[in-house]
């Protein structure tokens, strides 16, 4: 029988935020594959998981996961952990996953503590459309071309950045999305956790001022679009045509009123005497 692959969430700062059923996964597989196998360790020995690990990383991802691939079909079972979260999302994973699928052998996900859903949770920003970009390429110019393409954007931008790079991020921010609202969130979990909200050029004031340690999650508000304003003779000519279709009367003015940009009131006025 083949065995199975665990992708196991884990901890992003405080060592409580694990799962109990990942402790049960890490306890009984056969291999540990981690990012850094001396960041796991301290993890496994503070649940005293005692455990063979090897090495899975981005500079061996593709040889490492040929080597899991056959564990998996000697019937051997095998957990990938991040050093932090989930494993595939910005950190090591995707290159396992697509063997596995490739070679029909079963993957189970085992959630837990995500950095940018806690981020974006206590943002104040719009949760309900969001777009994940991760970390961002080093080099500027790659980089302002990303922001050049989410300068549109109306959905919520998350972005993950490193204490060295933050405040460059937030002045290309600046630079090119404008000074649109942000929240800053750094060492999420952790003993020194803050979270900044405000203006992109506060945020950048802020931690000129205050410095940067941790790793930093960015939440960026998407663009906002207002709706053309169509003008009553457009509103009054779509109340017309929701009637005709046999709508009610306040129903088709309320809708042509949406539709047009305007106010209730101004094609109330119109069809008083209707």
């Amino acid at each position: 029988m083949r065995g199975k692959l665990y992708l196991c969430a884990t901890p992003i700062g405080n060592l409580k935020d694990i799962t109990l059923r990942a402790l049960e996964v890490l306890r009984e597989v056969d291999i540990i594959a981690a990012e850094d196998t001396r960041n796991t360790i301290k993890l496994l020995n503070h649940y005293d998981i005692h455990k063979k690990l090897i090495s899975y990383h981005e500079h061996n991802e593709a040889r490492a996961s040929e080597e899991i691939i056959d564990m998996l079909k000697d019937g051997m079972s095998v957990a990938v952990v991040s050093d932090a979260g989930m494993p595939a999302i910005s950190d090591p994973g995707e290159v396992i996953v697509r063997r596995c699928i490739e070679e029909a052998i079963n993957i189970e996900v085992v959630p837990g503590p995500s950095a940018f859903t806690a981020a974006l949770a206590m943002s104040g920003l719009d949760t309900g459309r969001f777009c994940f970009e991760g970390f961002l390429p080093r080099k500027k110019k790659e980089r302002d071309a990303i922001f050049e393409e989410l300068k549109g954007e109306t959905r919520t931008i998350i972005i993950y950045e490193s204490p060295k790079r933050v405040i460059d991020t937030l002045k290309d921010i600046l630079n090119i999305l404008g000074d649109r609202r942000v929240s800053v969130s750094r060492e999420i979990t952790k003993v020194y956790e803050e979270t900044f909200r405000g203006s992109v050029g506060e945020a950048i004031s802020n931690f000129e001022e205050k410095g940067t340690k941790g790793e930093f999650v960015l939440i960026i508000e998407g663009i906002k679009k207002e709706k053309p304003l169509l003008g009553i003779d457009f509103a009054r000519g779509q109340a017309m045509k929701y009637m005709d279709q046999g709508m009610k009367k306040m129903d088709a003015i309320k809708l042509a009123a949406k539709d047009a940009g305007v106010s209730k009131r101004e094609v109330y006025d119109l069809f008083k005497e209707v």
